[in-house]
């Protein structure tokens, strides 16, 4: 076969990569996590804490929402903090995140320095 990449005893490249993939057990888990801005104005200073790293945005619109996609090393709380409408600053403590979860995470910022966690995490704590 022209063209085709092959290795010993004739597989295909094309086919032998996936096989190793999924025998070396390779998998990188991930939350998809997503901050909603619902307090009703603008904050500033986001950041959010997680085991083993954290991140943020300079600024936050009334509304807006901001997405980012976070792989979770050990176990430990996650935490919100951001400075609010007239330079309060506010901080939340929010679920206990573990290694190996994966899935999807809706924080929720709401009035008064309250949020809302939403985890669909596998597997649960």
């Amino acid at each position: 076969m022209r063209g085709c990449l092959r290795v010993r005893g004739g597989l295909p490249a094309a086919i032998l990569l996936p096989v190793l993939l999924a025998v070396c057990g390779c998998h990188s888990y991930h939350v998809e996590t997503t901050v909603e801005n619902r307090t009703g104005a603008a904050i500033q200073l986001l950041e959010v804490d997680y085991p083993s790293a954290s991140f943020g945005a300079d600024s936050l619109p009334a509304g807006a929402d901001f997405h980012y996609r976070i792989q979770i090393e050990g176990t430990g709380l996650l935490k919100v903090q951001y400075t609010a409408a007239g330079g309060h600053q506010e901080q939340i403590s929010g679920p206990t995140l573990s290694e190996r979860q994966q899935g999807r995470l809706a924080i929720v910022l709401l009035p008064g320095g309250k949020a809302e966690f939403q985890p669909e995490l596998s597997p649960q704590d």
